[in-house]
């Protein structure tokens, strides 16, 4: 599993991910800090990366488009920094490794984590 931090959370996750062997990357490292999130879903996609965003509207985008892939990891809470979701989001990425691999969104707070998997389709 490769992962692209998304602007909005710190590149120190870049130290947490390594320390279980994962390969990430922050976004401001490859591409423009000002990219649409469309254009950072289409890099991930091309390079075969998962997204890490505190953004909801890479969940929506999904959605929209009803793609498979790239999976996408959302946290939804007030504190984004490492210090306080470290360990919650290590252990979502061990739980859910096989569904990330085959396409799936991840919303992970602090009273649990929730898995979709991909093609999201509306009822």
């Amino acid at each position: 599993m490769k992962i692209l931090i998304d602007m909005n959370l710190s590149p120190e996750w870049v130290q947490v991910f390594k320390k279980d062997n994962i390969e990430s990357i922050h976004w401001s490292n490859v591409g423009d800090p000002r990219a649409t999130d469309r254009e950072i879903m289409d890099w991930a996609l091309s390079h075969n990366y998962v997204v890490f965003t505190n953004d909801l509207d890479f969940g929506s985008l999904l959605a929209a488009t009803q793609a498979k892939f790239p999976s996408v990891i959302q946290v939804r809470t007030q504190d984004i920094l490492p210090t306080s979701m470290e360990n919650l989001v290590r252990e979502s990425l061990r739980r859910f490794d096989s569904e990330l691999s085959s396409g799936a969104l991840i919303t992970i707070d602090l009273a649990r984590s929730r898995v979709r998997i991909l093609p999201i389709i509306s009822d």
